[in-house]
């Protein structure tokens, strides 16, 4: 094995700290020009935080925490997660927005793990920086998760993420190979050409410059953080709920695809692949049923019926959280179809949270063989993902994913009723937070509404569940075994 690099953790979030101080000194610049007094907010928040990371990179220089580089990975991911939230959210305390530190974290976890949940109430009335930072810390989250699966989950073997590894090599290294390194560049230069077409065709439907870049960047984060109270309902006509559907699809696809077809291999590269196609494919049978019962029992236009299923389920499925109208006045069809859309996620390699297509594909070819298994003993059966064999053990890795999953979502679903939630809040309040969904079901986190109301207690607990989603539950769950910290 490598050689441990001393110092890599601190380092490494050290380096981080320092960026996202850096960061803070785009809203507060936006805020100065409009002349509002939170400038000087970010202005102290980006101070404390880029001089904690200078002193972390100083202090660190020759330590180590975790003694292999696989341990000192897990230490990175997760504390650079938790740490970039704790820091990210001093703008929103500081500022003179009448937020609790509680209420801070909660909004900044909310956005760097693309949930998409808010306690903040008056967005159309906030200063432009407040709601600028929202939008960046979605957009930088985004493109965070990205490279987190292309770099780091597949080394993990986390949820079966490991057939998504780009490397040649199935050992671990200090850092990250070559390969990755310019697959990440790449990826990153289609994320930013990718939001800047966004914003151009939210500008030419009717938004305001300010409010198309920031919706760009909470579209394709699938972060879904807005710039009103009434999300996309704030804006008039159908078009631009099909801009914000195809964009949050774009969101929702492996960015590893718009690289090759940016490579030359056309758009179709795209279209072929079958996360994509089962995502389009789950993403339109559902809108259909959804336009029948719409047009059936609430007398809805069958186009105009069509635009808002179409737009609030893809919102749901690729977790950005956006809304256009109250979908839980749909009925009880409707609220049960949103609900169970809440754990479908995109595609692995995107910005999407939720269990992901791959995932579905590869537990329902095991249902299927096992079916067959009954009928036929002494048969020999493979599953297959994407035309290549998927072993037992990626089969494996994904089952104990989704009982992670399972078990988790109850846990928290009995902590959230201990703080007096009732059940249906807290139920979809955990399956929106580990799917990093957004909005909730129910009157009070439901699409009109917000977290604001809830006990601190109950938002720590979302904070967790929305990180734990994110890092996939094993990343976090392997560092509570005793074997993590034995020598």
């Amino acid at each position: 094995m490598a050689k441990p690099q001393e110092g890599g953790t601190g380092q490494a979030i050290g380096s981080l700290l320092i960026i996202l101080g850096a960061a803070m000194w785009v809203p507060a610049i936006v805020d100065l020009a409009h002349q509002q007094a939170e400038w000087t907010a970010f202005a102290l928040a980006s101070g404390f935080t880029i001089f904690f990371g200078v002193m972390l990179l100083a202090t660190t220089r020759d330590s180590s925490f975790g003694t292999t580089p696989l341990r000192r990975a897990y230490f990175i991911t997760v504390g650079a997660w938790v740490v970039l939230s704790l820091f990210g959210a001093l703008p929103f305390w500081i500022a003179d927005i009448k937020m609790s530190y509680t209420d801070a974290v909660f909004e900044t976890v909310s956005g760097l793990t693309t949930t998409g949940s808010t306690v903040l109430v008056g967005l159309d009335d906030m200063p432009a920086g407040i709601l600028l930072w929202r939008g960046l810390i979605q957009w930088m989250g985004g493109i965070g998760i990205v490279v987190m699966a292309i770099a780091i989950l597949p080394m993990f073997r986390v949820g079966g993420m490991q057939m998504f590894k780009l490397e040649s090599s199935e050992k671990t290294t200090d850092k990250i190979s070559p390969r990755v390194r310019s697959m990440a560049n790449r990826i990153g230069l289609a994320y930013i050409l990718l939001t800047l077409a966004c914003a151009a065709t939210y500008w030419a439907l009717g938004m305001t410059p300010f409010e198309a870049i920031v919706h760009a960047m909470t579209t394709l984060s699938t972060g879904g953080y807005s710039t009103s109270d009434a999300s996309f309902g704030h804006f008039p006509g159908l078009g631009i709920l099909w801009a914000g559907t195809v964009f949050m699809l774009a969101g929702g696809t492996p960015f590893v695809l718009f690289v090759m077809a940016l490579s030359g291999r056309g758009p179709m590269v795209i279209l072929r692949d079958s996360q994509v196609k089962r995502m389009l494919a789950t993403a339109f049978a559902s809108a259909a049923m959804l336009t029948a019962w719409l047009c059936l029992a609430n007398d809805f236009d069958p186009w105009t019926a069509f635009t808002q299923a179409m737009f609030n389920l893809v919102s749901v499925m690729t977790t950005t959280g956006y809304a256009s109208t109250d979908y839980t006045l749909w009925g009880p069809p409707a609220v049960a179809m949103f609900f169970f859309m809440t754990f479908v996620g995109g595609c692995a390699g995107s910005t999407a949270g939720g269990l992901k297509m791959f995932r579905f594909e590869i537990l329902w070819q095991d249902i299927v063989k096992e079916c067959r298994r009954l009928l036929y003993p002494r048969g020999v059966f493979a599953d297959k993902i994407a035309g290549r064999p998927a072993s037992e053990s990626l089969v494996r890795d994904v089952q104990v994913f989704v009982l992670c999953y399972a078990a988790t979502c109850a846990a928290l679903v009995l902590v959230l009723t201990s703080y007096g939630l009732d059940f249906v809040t807290a139920l979809s309040g955990a399956a929106t937070a580990l799917a990093n969904v957004g909005p909730g079901l129910g009157p009070v986190i439901g699409p009109v509404g917000n977290f604001a109301s809830l006990p601190d207690g109950a938002k720590w607990a979302l904070d967790a569940g929305m990180i734990l989603g994110r890092l996939e539950f094993e990343t976090v769950f392997v560092m509570m075994t005793a074997h993590f910290w034995r020598d």
